[in-house]
């Protein structure tokens, strides 16, 4: 048996493909209008292509290719700082109501989404706290929620390939979540004849080639700058939490960071007569684009389909009924109880991301989304914030009541 060949491509060069990915996406959607229509995000296709790739030579020729993508993550930390250099508290307290709603019920689904995973365990005749892997653990959570109760499960309930179940299943959760939002919302503008926002003004996603406002070499710098502070403070908030024993992911610091830069920067600027904001504008607009972009390129170009093998058949039975629950519960309870209207589409867009996949994969098919019908400022403000703060503090809950743990 000839032994596995391993490479690990250099961080540069990973850069480099990633965008060479993202380029390859933008034209496949331009030359395709299938992908257009239902929204599908260019960074998915040249990611999930590569990482298509990756497997045929991990399975035909005994290859295994790896990416080293440390840059990955600040990418996603200088988005959510971006993100919070936008948010202004008038916006935070307009979200109050439905922000409360959305939580509820993604925490109603959490159960369920747990509930299907541990019947589907019992039905393969395996301990239905394995279930929780393929449930909330590693789909509303993540892999840094899986990686993080993969020892628990392995040690207290003897679920030993617990780890290889939750990365499988957010493996194939995140590429469900990728391609379902889209589609989701474009059948509910039209099934509901919905007005889509003639609102231009995009948090992610502007159309540079029809906005004529000129770039200049200063206001990019004093961008840069703003967020380079934004993921300062965010570190220091990180540590802080830390500190108080309460762990949040980086890039919610972050996110509050460039909230409270911000709404501080145009208290000061209020104070001295002017209405300018510290870091806003084109410059914000494009490097923010970039950052996430670039993140889920990478993020999936990094996959590594392969440890899908060996848990297949129950994997990707229980993953189809998690996709058809998170389908369903989106079109009808998500976007009925969030308003009915584009808006609603917009959030039940995002949802995927909440249930399957992750904070950015919500993000992008909300953009995806807004790109084509106009901007819902509600949708971006409400569901970063419910992905990346409040529901992991209710799926640490959920979670251990429910594994007894």
């Amino acid at each position: 048996m000839e032994k596995m060949v391993q490479y690990e491509v250099h961080s540069f060069i990973s850069f480099t493909l990633a965008i060479m990915l993202l380029f390859i996406g933008k034209a496949l959607t331009l030359r395709y209008e299938v992908l257009r229509r239902y929204s599908i995000p260019e960074p998915v296709i040249g990611g999930f292509a590569c990482a298509a790739v990756v497997a045929l030579l991990y399975f035909a020729f005994d290859v295994r290719l790896s990416f080293d993508l440390q840059i990955r993550d600040y990418l996603l930390l200088y988005f959510f700082a971006a993100l919070g250099l936008k948010s202004d508290l008038a916006s935070l307290r307009r979200g109050g109501k439905p922000l409360a709603i959305l939580l509820a019920l993604a925490s109603v689904f959490i159960v369920l989404q747990n509930l299907l995973g541990m019947g589907m365990a019992a039905g393969f005749g395996l301990n239905p706290k394995a279930g929780l892997m393929v449930g909330s653990v590693a789909l509303t959570g993540g892999v840094g929620t899986t990686l993080a109760w993969a020892p628990i499960f392995s040690q207290s309930l003897g679920i030993g390939n617990a780890l290889e179940l939750g990365i499988a299943s957010n493996t194939v959760g995140l590429i469900a979540a990728c391609v379902i939002g889209g589609p989701l919302a474009h059948h509910l503008i039209r099934r509901h004849r919905l007005t889509p926002s003639a609102d231009t003004a995009l948090e992610v996603g502007t159309v540079y080639a029809q906005n004529h406002a000129t770039l200049c070499y200063y206001d990019v710098l004093w961008v840069w700058m703003w967020l380079n502070l934004a993921l300062m403070l965010g570190y220091g908030f990180n540590l802080s939490f830390v500190a108080a024993g309460v762990t949040l992911p980086p890039f919610v610091s972050c996110l509050i960071a460039g909230i409270l830069i911000r709404n501080l920067g145009m208290w000061l600027l209020a104070k001295r007569g002017q209405s300018a904001e510290p870091a806003s504008g084109l410059s914000l607009a494009l490097i923010s684009d970039i950052c996430l972009g670039m993140f889920l390129t990478m993020a999936l170009m990094g996959m590594q389909l392969w440890e899908l093998h060996g848990s297949v058949l129950f994997v990707l039975s229980t993953l189809c009924l998690q996709v058809l629950l998170t389908i369903g519960f989106a079109l009808w309870v998500v976007f009925r109880c969030m308003g009915g209207d584009y808006e609603a589409s917009v959030i039940a867009a995002g949802f995927g991301g909440i249930g399957l996949g992750s904070t950015a994969t919500a993000i992008v098919n909300m953009s995806a989304v807004t790109q084509r019908y106009g901007a819902a400022h509600l949708a971006f403000l409400i569901v970063p914030l419910v992905c990346g703060f409040f529901i992991d503090i209710v799926n640490a809950l959920i979670i251990g009541a429910m594994a007894g743990v």
